[in-house]
């Protein structure tokens, strides 16, 4: 199922564009927008993965060096 952004449907077809050329680059751009949308969750996933793992290193390392 392709889903079209209407405002960018209607601002090219205001420039001139065809119905069929504004169409197609509607999708296109509404497509780039979901990965955008899967490559921000997957940031975010390693974001938190990185944190887990800085907060594991820094024990170890405060355990190491200030511990008695």
């Amino acid at each position: 199922m392709t889903t079209m952004i209407t405002e960018v449907y209607e601002a090219l077809v205001d420039a001139g564009a065809t119905s069929d050329k504004a169409i197609k680059a509607a999708v296109a751009v509404s497509e780039l927008e979901n990965k955008y949308d899967v490559v921000s969750n997957e940031l975010k996933l390693h974001r938190w993965m990185l944190t887990v793992l800085m907060t594991g290193v820094g024990s170890l390392v405060w355990k190491t060096f200030f511990s008695g």
